[in-house]
C-alpha cells in the first residue's frame, strides 16, 4: 500500500495566507475527510496535491518520493468542482482511456453509462455529467482520489449510492474528500481533517469541530 504526505504548503494571494501550516498523509484503504469554512483553502490545497496550483513551498510526496505533478503518471486524480471531460468526445472513448481495466465491468454495467456512453459530455444534464465524472475519477488508473464538493448535483438518494462507492473503491485507493455537507464527508471518513486559519488540525472525535468553532453544536 502507498501513502500520501503533504506538508509545509505555503500559499498567499496578494499579500494574504490562504495556507501556512499544513501536514497531512492519507494511506491506500482509507477516506479522509478535509472540512474547513467556505474560503478556507480547501480546494486551493487539492489543486496543489494534484499539481495545477503552484504554492510558494509545498512538499507532496507518495512513498517519500516527491511529486511535482499528482496527475502524472496517473497518480493523482482529482474532481473539480468544475467538469473536466472535453466536449465533442463520446463517453465511451473517454471512459475507454480514464478507466482502470481492474474496474471495467463493474464501470460497464453501470445505468449511467449504459444509457449515456454513446453521448457526449454536453449532451447530459449537469447533474448526469457529475455522477458521470465521479465515477470515471474513482475507477480510474489512479493510487490517489480527491473529491471537491462531489454531492454537489447529487440527489440525496443517489448521495447514499455514491457514498457506497466511495468507501467500496477505498479498499484499493487512498482518497481525500471535502463538501460542504459535512455530515456525509463524516459519514464516509476514517480520520477527519479541519482546515482552518491556513492550517491543518487533526480532529480526535466530531466534537471538535465545536472546539475549533466550524460547528456551533452538534445535533
Amino acid at each position: 500500500m502507498h501513502t500520501l504526505k503533504v506538508d509545509s504548503v505555503q500559499l498567499a494571494f496578494n499579500d494574504r495566507k490562504i495556507l501556512q501550516d499544513v501536514y497531512l498523509h492519507c494511506n491506500q484503504g482509507e477516506v479522509i475527510g478535509l472540512l474547513g469554512r467556505n474560503g478556507s483553502g480547501k480546494s486551493s490545497l487539492l489543486k496543489i496535491i494534484f499539481g495545477t496550483l503552484t504554492p510558494s513551498y509545498k512538499y507532496v510526496g507518495i512513498d517519500d518520493e516527491f511529486i511535482h505533478y499528482g496527475y502524472l503518471n496517473n497518480r493523482i486524480a482529482y474532481l473539480s468542482q468544475d467538469s473536466y471531460l472535453p466536449r465533442g468526445i463520446k463517453i465511451s472513448d473517454l471512459a475507454a482511456m480514464l478507466i482502470d481495466q481492474l474496474y471495467w465491468d463493474d464501470f460497464a454495467n453501470l445505468d449511467i453509462y449504459k444509457n449515456h456512453h454513446h453521448k457526449k459530455p454536453e449532451q447530459l444534464s449537469g447533474g448526469e455529467l457529475r455522477q458521470l465524472e465521479m465515477l470515471m475519477i474513482l475507477c480510474s488508473k489512479a493510487d490517489f482520489i480527491l473529491l471537491d464538493e462531489p454531492f454537489t448535483h447529487v440527489t440525496p438518494v443517489e448521495t447514499q449510492y455514491f457514498k457506497t462507492i466511495i468507501k467500496s473503491i477505498s479498499k484499493t485507493k487512498g482518497i481525500i474528500i471535502t463538501d460542504h455537507q459535512y455530515y456525509n464527508v463524516l459519514d464516509i471518513s476514517d480520520r477527519v481533517i479541519l482546515l482552518t486559519d491556513g492550517c491543518t488540525k487533526h480532529l480526535k472525535n466530531v466534537d471538535d469541530l465545536v472546539t475549533y468553532n466550524y460547528l456551533s453544536g452538534i445535533k
